[in-house]
């Protein structure tokens, strides 16, 4: 097959596996029995009924409408497909659907209304106006479109949002706002030059106007020529409000001079020849889909300098509506706005364009491999999976919301509402807090062993933003600075945080010399001293760590677990200090787990055990949570006289013996330390309640795959592991941990050694 024809049949395949569409519809509620039965509907659900009669606000309380949007099109105008009818229309629309609930949170039922008057098509669009808590016109040809849209608006009390008009609008704004930065110019002196007078065209050049574009230095074409004073071809109240008094008709003639070219028409409009003739660095938006109005190489060609922008993902300034209507109808749907004005539209632009200035996530870095993320001509706008955009745009659209007096429900604290969105997207920043604010009232030096790596790198940028820690780099300072500059960090070596360089501290000779001291009775020389501490930076750390120049160290971002910790144990390892254990805590969906031992003791002691369970107790409650701890094995409360089960019964032996203030039991199997019924059928005197949300296990290996699984198949978010027993003094992470991860564990490490056990 040709690469046309693999793509095609690579698409059809997505979209019939494993289940025909992008969607289904899952119940919130549990459905097990009758007591659920009878709540859900009859006679229950009356209750709710008669609160929204009496208080109709109510039902953004009771139902799913204050989170649920529709998605409506004719399909009279659908992507680059034209008009193929509503039927047609609705994988496009259930792709929407996909994309407000992945990247906002948001619910969606995507209608496709066969009909193709405007004005009918906006009654049936009005009288769904008591189940939605919000409307997305999608795909409505123009001018039909503005019908619609000003008759549901006119006629209904919840926002609707034409987002091939007001959606491409605030995108090419935010875009068009950091060109303008980047070719150091300003909206109320350019010139436009414009093609296509679609709703998408005619909102664009509205935006422009608002964020202070003069209107007569816009020059309107499409297919018939120059939008004119006395054209009476193809024209409309939109397009006529753009309509110049000139002599001039024909694009090559009024591109003259033009600072900014917007394109919405067609393949190949804008010709090398007519870019030669505008302003110098002249910013060209060729948005037409699949083929632009000039390609980017061709545009270049002529002028060098050109900050250029398309509709496609494979160019650098993917102009991409997903950047804008999940967030905005986000804060709108929070703040139970009855509108999305112009005041909610501007502050999308200017949080957009705000994010794309900011430093670059981790994430998104991730998630866009290769590219270069780092604000300038050719990263103008954000990347649509940046999981900063929810927090930073739906909290400035919301606040707008509330400012410009729409906002229904508004919101006292926006900052705490800021947070809370970003917990939807960064999954641990709930269970983080009470870590974090701990954190926060102690300023700690964490040193991190592996400093040149990118993810280090990012969380050291992090860390400098968020907390009050100061990070500090074992690494070679040029490499460190040239990877901070390519992955568009504003953070430089001993400029923002210290640096420990192997090839050439100052301090070698007292490091050196430390470590000798420390091992000349192991065999170590002073010779093999030098070379480790020219080579091997866990070592390093863990040294600075033990001489009081940093307060913790965190290592492992390469390498096996044990290499690092046989360093940690030698160096910081004391009578008091030595490792008991590692605790990993999963975050799932249906909340935390913690997992331990996965890494220190392969078949660990009835008195290792303990101390594991007595360690996880006292981590547990640093998130704020109580621990519940289940001692597993397969055993199952001694029914097993050998194996793991043995050790375990010996620890609760140990445990019991021991004042510990929390809730522990053993021996189980993991599914009766996670099923409270299985337990009191198997156990009724057990001393657990509820489920367990502390696994600890006997070996090493099952804690270990325990947690591998849940990652890989239960999707998972480890924060950890967290080395338990070593005073907050280390830290080895995993190969696999992300720079978010990274932030994560420097906060626990941030937390003074008084709080920690």
């Amino acid at each position: 097959m040709s690469e046309n024809e693999t793509l095609r049949q690579a698409a059809l395949y997505y979209h019939e596996f494993p289940k025909p569409g992008k969607l289904e519809v899952r119940a919130t509620k549990p459905m097990a029995n009758g007591r659920d039965l009878a709540r859900a509907y009859s006679p229950g659900v009356a209750e709710a009924c008669i609160e929204i009669k009496d208080n109709p606000e109510d039902a953004a309380r009771y139902t799913a409408r204050g989170n649920l949007v529709a998605v409506v099109s004719n399909g009279t105008a659908v992507l680059g497909l034209g008009n193929i009818g509503a039927l047609a229309s609705k994988p496009v629309m259930e792709g929407k659907a996909v994309l407000f609930k992945k990247f906002a949170g948001i619910d969606c039922f995507d209608i496709e209304v066969d009909e193709p008057d405007p004005e009918k098509l906006a009654e049936i669009v009005c009288a769904l106006e008591p189940t939605f808590g919000a409307v997305n016109l999608e795909d409505i040809k123009a001018p039909d479109c503005f019908i619609v849209e000003r008759i549901c608006r006119e006629r209904m009390n919840i926002p609707v949002f034409h987002d091939d008009q007001h959606g491409t609008a605030i995108v090419v704004g935010a875009a068009a706002k950091n060109a303008l930065h980047v070719a150091n110019k300003s909206f109320d002196e350019i010139k436009i030059v414009s093609t296509g007078g679609g709703a998408a065209g005619i909102a664009c050049l509205n935006m422009l106007v608002k964020l202070g574009v003069k209107r007569e230095n816009i020059w309107l074409c499409d297919i018939h020529g120059l939008v004119h004073d006395g054209r009476k071809v193809d024209m409309n109240p939109e397009k006529a409000a753009f309509a110049q008094k000139s002599e001039l008709r024909t694009l090559d003639e009024v591109i003259e001079g033009a600072d900014l070219f917007l394109g919405l028409s067609g393949p190949n409009v804008l010709k090398p020849e007519m870019v030669e003739k505008m302003a110098q660095r002249p910013i060209i938006f060729a948005l037409a889909n699949p083929t632009p109005e000039i390609l980017p190489d061709a545009a270049r060609a002529v002028a060098p300098d050109a900050i250029i922008a398309t509709g496609r993902s494979d160019f650098p300034n993917q102009v991409n509506n997903v950047l804008c209507f999940p967030f905005i109808f986000r804060g709108a749907l929070d703040v139970g706005a009855t509108e999305i004005n112009d005041a909610m539209q501007i502050a999308c632009v200017d949080g957009i364009a705000e994010l794309a200035r900011a430093t670059t996530s981790a994430e998104a870095a991730a998630a866009y491999k290769g590219e270069q993320l780092t604000f300038g001509a050719d990263y103008l706008i954000p990347k649509p999976f940046d999981p900063r955009l929810v927090g930073v745009v739906s909290s400035s659209v919301a606040r707008a919301a509330m400012e410009s007096g729409v906002a229904r429900r508004p919101i006292e604290d926006i900052e705490g509402y800021k947070q809370r969105l970003n917990q939807t997207v960064f999954k641990s920043a709930l269970l983080m807090r009470p870590v974090f604010e701990a954190a926060g009232k102690a300023a700690r030096r964490i040193v991190f062993a592996e400093g040149e790596e990118e993810r280090v790198l990012r969380a050291a940028q992090a860390i400098l933003e968020e907390t009050t820690e100061t990070p500090i780099l074992i690494g070679r300072p040029e490499v460190i600075e040239m990877r901070c500059e390519r992955i568009g960090l504003n953070i430089r070596p001993n400029r923002e945080f210290e640096i420990v360089n192997p090839e050439n501290d100052p301090r070698y000779f007292d490091y050196w010399n430390s470590y000798h001291q420390l091992m000349m009775r192991r065999g170590v020389t002073p010779d093999l001293a030098k070379a480790i501490m020219r080579t091997n930076s866990t070592a390093i750390g863990a040294i600075m760590v033990h001489r009081g120049e940093a307060d913790s160290l965190i290592c492992g971002t390469f390498g096996e677990y044990s290499w690092h910790l046989n360093y940690v144990t030698q160096v910081l390892g004391t009578g008091d200090l030595s490792p008991h254990g590692a605790l990993s805590m999963m975050i799932l969906e249906s909340g935390p787990l913690f997992i331990a031992d996965t890494q220190v003791h392969q078949r660990p002691s009835p008195e290792q055990i303990a101390e594991i369970v007595e360690g996880a107790a006292r981590h547990v409650r640093r998130f704020g949570l109580e621990p519940n701890i289940a001692l597993c094995s397969q055993s199952q409360f001694g029914n097993q006289s050998s194996g793991s089960g043995e050790r375990i019964r010996a620890a609760l032996e140990i445990l019991d013996s021991r004042p510990c203030d929390f809730i522990y039991e053993g021996e189980m199997n993991v599914d009766t330390a996670l099923d409270p019924e299985l337990r009191q059928r198997i156990f009724p005197h057990s001393r657990m309640e509820g489920e367990a949300n502390v696994l600890v296990f006997a070996h090493a290996d099952a804690a270990s795959a325990t947690r591998n699984i849940l990652k890989a198949r239960a999707s998972g978010l480890e924060v950890g592991p967290i080395l338990m027993g070593m005073g907050n003094r280390a830290h080895i992470v995993s190969p696999s941990i992300t720079a978010r991860g990274l932030l994560n564990m420097a906060a626990i490490a941030g937390t003074p050694v008084t709080h920690y056990g």
